[in-house]
């Protein structure tokens, strides 16, 4: 076939040369073409990858190492086929050289100068905090120009994947950073055991507070039942005292009826209330002596002579 038929992929800028002259160019161009004096320049203008693994050194000269990945693409076609070569075979659409990769290790290159420049201003430790602000920052150096815009290429993402101290370094980070934490558990431990301390001594004074307190109660009654025994005990005196008075007084006022009588009527009605009360007495005696002084009584109070009475 003298005149085939080519096509251009979608993602391709083609452009089309016979005998070294320019006959065309275009996004996914296709075209009949003389085999034997055609060249065919396909840019590829998707978004291309490229990872990258390097070592740099931070600012207090420790050496770390920085893994990641570049997103690009080439945004001036005509201006990166100047510069690479972009040619392939029409008919098989091979490529005829490696610029395609020339391009992303030239990108990765960038890359890594362009976090040379960032990691020289700061410190390890810094350096491994900030792998994000570092990554923006690397982004945003690229995709202010420079030798990516001469190049045609556009950057569109940096993402530093991991950024590692050396292996003896690192178990000395980890180390320090072990110690501090034995440390913080420590002084977690001892503030867990104060207030545990504070707390137990909060619940005695409270157990103190409230014995004495039940103390104080206790106390309280004692002298409230002390107050009631010695306030039951005078009104059960006073009451004794009254009741003896009322007594006595019932007493006078029943003897006050035989005041006027004559000893002989005494003795009469002494002797009937004897003989009444016969049941109760055990033994009784009168004397002759007793009977003739209560019938010899002289009315002035003076009895004549003696009695003697015994009774159980």
């Amino acid at each position: 076939m003298w005149f085939p038929y080519f096509k251009g992929q979608p993602t391709d800028y083609i452009i089309r040369y016979s005998s070294g002259r320019l006959r065309g160019e275009g996004q996914a161009k296709a075209f009949y073409y003389w085999r034997y004096n055609t060249q065919v320049v396909a840019v590829p203008t998707q978004s291309q990858d490229v990872s990258f693994v390097f070592n740099e050194l931070s600012a207090d000269h420790q050496q770390v190492t920085i893994q990641g990945q570049a997103t690009f693409r080439i945004g001036e076609p005509k201006l990166a086929a100047q510069l690479f070569n972009f040619s392939i075979d029409p008919l098989t659409q091979a490529p005829l050289s490696d610029d395609r990769e020339k391009v992303g290790r030239r990108v990765a290159n960038l890359v890594q100068v362009a976090t040379r420049g960032e990691i020289g201003t700061r410190p390890l430790e810094k350096a491994l905090a900030d792998a994000p602000v570092l990554a923006a920052a690397v982004s945003g150096v690229l995709g202010a120009g420079g030798m990516l815009g001469e190049m045609g290429v556009e950057i569109l993402s940096v993402e530093f994947l991991s950024v590692r101290p050396t292996p003896e370094v690192a178990k000395a980070l980890e180390a320090e950073l072990r110690e501090s934490l034995l440390r913080r558990a420590d002084i977690a431990v001892y503030a867990r055991r104060a207030a545990t301390i504070d707390e137990e001594r909060s619940i005695r004074e409270k157990e103190l507070a409230s014995d004495k307190a039940l103390e104080e109660q206790r106390k309280g009654m004692i002298e409230l039942v002390g107050a009631n025994s010695l306030r039951e005990a005078e009104n059960a005196a006073a009451a004794r005292a009254i009741q003896a008075d009322a007594d006595a007084d019932a007493e006078r006022k029943k003897l006050a009826v035989y005041a006027g009588l004559e000893s002989r009527l005494l003795l009469a009605h002494a002797m009937r209330e004897l003989a009444d009360n016969a049941g109760s007495i055990g033994n009784l005696t009168i004397t002759s002596e007793l009977l003739a002084s209560l019938l010899n009584h002289d009315g002035t109070g003076r009895d004549h002579g003696f009695s003697r009475a015994s009774a159980n």
